[in-house]
């Protein structure tokens, strides 16, 4: 029927007994006429207990060395679903990144992959065995283990499946992509299928289904994308919908979406801080000369207001930051005090953002109006607001979270989408 490529994450293989679950998935996609390929996780803490160890032999350490023992988690996982899949009959060989050829940058611990050149695994594919492949690791120009950052199996699974022409599943403890978090609204629908851009952007905004990368790659390469869930009984029927779909959530090209809903989905993210410099003087370059050195130190900054005092003569800058840059962030900006001369650095933690998404925005008004009498009616206040063509962000007081998210969620009427 064609190639598939698996992914399942660490919840998915959280101990053996888990993993004879995954086979048992393995085992239907095989049964189904695919050639199949997984890419897995290590097991559930294991990364943690890891990463304590290097810190616990020195504060201070070679990243290479700390790349050769993190990637060594998903070894462990490889190998044990392809001795269940050998129990089981079924033929298979464990692969690490280096043996399938990943090739990335030699950023140890935060790797892009450049390419993956995989004939023999393809071959061995064709012959009908499974190949079981260690995600979240290649190799680097040094010929060293490399590691791709939190999140990299799913990044190593997409490019894989590119590599192979395949489809790509990926399968967590969701069913697949809803609306909004489910937990916070119990009318969050599940979509069968959203757009690249709108996974993307969902993604970057604090939805923990995909791993933004692994969307970005899945887009430029389009590569068909489905989340499923692990914990579905293996033996399920594994048949599409009614409108082409499968029994999860398809990330797909907007072209293959009939219906587009003007909103898909809530995020939010409560990984925010908020900083403001306050009478910096209005002139050009002033911007430059703060958001230069922030992007030095490898600082993301998101929402960004600028206005300017009474005086006519200095303005007040504020914007964002991710909560664990912010230490940082504020380190380079006193550094800056004399040079950029401003007048008060503030910063605050009690902020949370949240967005609406939808690529039916580009061709509808009335979307930010819509959210902030939502927002209005609900007497939440709006910090600070940023936009593209598919999304609206406002910043808000955090304790505002999740009556914001059930607010807006109602007033574009997810309820009914799916």
């Amino acid at each position: 029927m064609g190639r598939l490529v698996m992914k399942f994450g660490g919840t998915s293989v959280a101990d053996v007994e888990r993993i004879r679950n995954v086979a048992r998935h393995v085992e239907r996609e095989v049964k189904a006429g695919h050639e199949v390929a997984v890419v897995v996780s290590a097991m559930a803490g294991t990364t943690d207990k890891l990463v304590g160890w290097c810190r616990e032999a020195a504060a201070v350490h070679d990243a290479r060395e700390y790349d050769a023992i993190v990637a060594s988690g998903e070894q462990v996982t490889a190998g044990l679903l392809a001795i269940v899949l050998q129990d089981m009959g079924i033929p298979a060989r464990s692969w690490q990144g280096w043996q399938v050829s990943v090739k990335t940058d030699g950023v140890h611990g935060a790797a892009r992959i450049v390419s993956i050149d995989a004939p023999e695994l393809r071959k061995r594919m064709e012959q009908g065995q499974v190949a079981v492949m260690a995600g979240f690791q290649g190799i680097g120009p040094d010929k060293r283990i490399t590691t791709l950052g939190r999140g990299g199996s799913d990044t190593s699974a997409v490019a894989l499946a590119a590599a192979l022409e395949a489809r790509c599943d990926i399968y967590t403890d969701v069913d697949g992509v809803y609306t909004t978090d489910p937990r916070l609204v119990s009318k969050a629908r599940k979509l069968t299928r959203v757009s690249y851009e709108e996974m993307l952007e969902m993604a970057s905004l604090g939805a923990k289904v995909l791993q933004t990368r692994s969307v970005e790659l899945a887009m430029v390469y389009k590569v068909p994308l489905q989340v499923r869930s692990s914990f579905e009984p293996p033996d399920a029927a594994n048949q599409n919908l009614p409108d082409g779909s499968g029994p999860g959530t398809l990330v797909c090209d907007e072209d293959s979406i009939v219906e587009q809903h003007v909103v898909s989905g809530i995020a939010y993210s409560k990984d925010e801080a908020k900083v403001s410099i306050r009478k910096v003087k209005d002139k050009p370059g002033v911007s430059a000369s703060i958001f230069g050195p922030l992007a030095e130190a490898d600082i993301s900054v998101d929402m960004i207001v600028q206005n300017v005092s009474t005086d006519g003569e200095t303005a007040n800058i504020t914007f964002t930051v991710a909560r664990k840059d912010l230490r940082k962030a504020l380190e380079v900006l006193q550094g800056l005090k004399d040079k950029v001369g401003y007048h008060e650095l503030t910063h605050s933690l009690d902020v949370s953002k949240v967005s609406v998404v939808g690529i039916g925005m580009r061709s509808h008004a009335g979307v930010a109006a819509r959210m902030f009498k939502s927002l209005a009616e609900k007497g939440i206040n709006i910090q600070a607001i940023t936009t593209s063509e598919i999304k609206i962000s406002v910043l808000i007081d955090e304790a505002y979270t999740e009556l914001a998210v059930r607010s807006l969620h109602t007033a574009y009427g997810l309820e009914g989408v799916n």
